[in-house]
């Protein structure tokens, strides 16, 4: 027993002085396997893969612009020309003329939901040229055979399918001046000019538009409507006399009877109706055609001095010259609708050339006692665009 101690220490002071060394493989190594989460505080958002495409945009802007607008304008210079040679002239007769007319015409439709307004503006100017005699010669004189210009808008709301309500305003006046003939073109001559007259018609009311596209038809009625009638230069409106009382040239008052005015209003009821049908399948054929009428019934009620009779009223209207012409004692005629017919026939040869025929009627008693017509025939160049 004695000996085993012996040896077990001494084993152990040979173990602390000899170095010791170990190797561990990490394939030993058992390690456990757990999942980890981690924790996803953002909030999560569909992203699209589609992009922005300018090209794609202006088109489907253009395609509702389309939609909603239609555009027509058109424009034309109709004309004649007939010319002799001195020859011809000694021993057939005739004369060398000119004529000339230009018309334009544009007509917008913008229509959005319930809502629509209609936009037109027609023009027409024309001249002719001939010779006269002045101061026992012979010139070759430029005059004047048509000026006009109108201007109407009319905003609307549908109703039903084909009734709407609305309101119709119209402005119409002329761009040159116009004298009383060919040779008499001076100041003291001078019948009208641009506001001299000019007329604005206001209505408002319903409008009937038919469906059947062989039969366009509309229909305006307006219960409540205004006319109104401008004459701005006072040298055509007033009578002009020189210093010793001789008269250089009547009053064109355009209805307007006190000098002193320039305008005057007459409020009343109104009646349109609209009819534009294009025939063939090329559009040989286009016939337009307005009939406007307006009754002032409303200003009537009120006026002063009303003598229906017309023999009886020249009598008065002969006293109140001769008198101190008071202007609110003027006799004065019941008021008479107004009534305005056009007509416009376009034939086309080919897509620019065409014939035009227009014939209107006007009925004014303010200004004449008489009705008013004008007929114009003329052959020439026209060009028309649509979007639609």
């Amino acid at each position: 027993m004695k000996h085993f101690y012996l040896i077990l220490t001494l084993a152990s002071l040979v173990g602390a002085s000899v170095p010791v060394s170990a190797q561990i493989s990490i394939d030993e190594v058992n390690a456990e396997r757990r999942n980890v989460t981690f924790r996803d505080r953002l909030k999560s958002t569909s992203v699209d893969a589609d992009y922005f495409s300018l090209a794609r945009y202006k088109a489907e802007r253009a395609a509702i612009r389309k939609e909603r607008n239609y555009l027509e304008f058109g424009g034309g210079l109709q004309g004649a020309l007939t010319s002799y040679n001195d020859p011809w002239i000694a021993t057939s007769g005739g004369d060398n003329s000119i004529a000339l007319v230009a018309t334009f015409n544009l007509k917008h439709i913008f229509t959005k939901d319930l809502f629509t307004i209609e936009t037109k503006f027609n023009a027409k100017l024309g001249y002719n040229r001939m010779k006269v005699t002045v101061d026992d010669k012979e010139e070759g004189i430029w005059f004047k055979n048509q000026d006009e210009f109108e201007i109407s808008t009319a905003p609307s709301f549908k109703m039903t399918k084909n009734w709407s309500y609305g309101v119709i305003a119209k402005f119409r006046s002329q761009f040159v001046n116009g004298y009383k003939s060919r040779t008499e073109q001076e100041e003291a001559d001078l019948k009208s000019k641009f506001m001299t007259p000019a007329y604005l018609d206001i209505s408002l009311g319903i409008t009937y538009k038919s469906p059947e596209k062989k039969f366009p038809i509309t229909v305006n009625m307006s219960p409540l409507a205004m006319n109104a009638t401008f004459a701005e230069n006072d040298w055509i409106r007033k009578r002009q006399v020189d210093k010793d009382g001789n008269e250089i040239k009547p009053a064109y008052p355009y209805g307007i009877e006190d000098p002193d005015r320039t305008s005057k209003y007459e409020g009343g009821s109104s009646v349109q109706i609209d009819f534009d049908r294009t025939f063939g399948k090329t559009g040989y054929l286009r016939y337009r055609t307005m009939l406007y009428g307006f009754y002032g019934w409303i200003s009537d009620i009120g006026q002063r001095n009303k003598i229906s009779d017309y023999s009886k009223y020249l009598e008065a209207f002969e006293k109140w010259n001769a008198g101190d012409k008071n202007i609110k004692d003027k006799p004065r005629l019941p008021i008479h609708p107004i009534v305005r017919w056009t007509n416009t026939i376009d034939i086309k040869a080919t897509r620019f050339l065409s014939t035009t025929l227009s014939f209107e009627l006007y009925y004014n008693r303010a200004q004449n006692v008489d009705v008013q017509t004008k007929t114009l025939l003329s052959v020439g160049l026209t060009y028309t665009f649509k979007n639609k």
